[in-house]
């Protein structure tokens, strides 16, 4: 018997994880996505803000009246790829 790999890829126009059942991208596929796009996080965030725009208009298409909140889709697609600027180290008063 062979075991075909579960790959977290979504499940459209649910939205939800192929493999999981969670919401897409679920923890797999933000691992995934962050080890494919490790070279470039602006292609990353533009990828993902594509498949924002889809969802939007998948989810919407489903229920009009139950669609998530803008600021939910947003952190759930875009916020935690965001890159982070490292906060400049703190000097101490003289």
């Amino acid at each position: 018997m062979s075991s075909v790999p579960h790959v977290h890829v979504p499940l459209r126009p649910l939205w939800l994880c192929r493999a999981c059942g969670m919401p897409w991208p679920c923890a797999t596929a933000r691992l995934t996505l962050l080890a494919d796009y490790r070279e470039s996080r602006v292609a990353l965030s533009i990828y993902l803000a594509g498949m924002l725009y889809d969802a939007v208009d998948d989810l919407y298409r489903l229920d009009p009246h139950n669609v998530p909140k803008p600021a939910s889709l947003h952190e759930r697609f875009l916020g935690w790829a965001a890159p982070r600027t490292p906060r400049p180290p703190e000097t101490s008063a003289r």
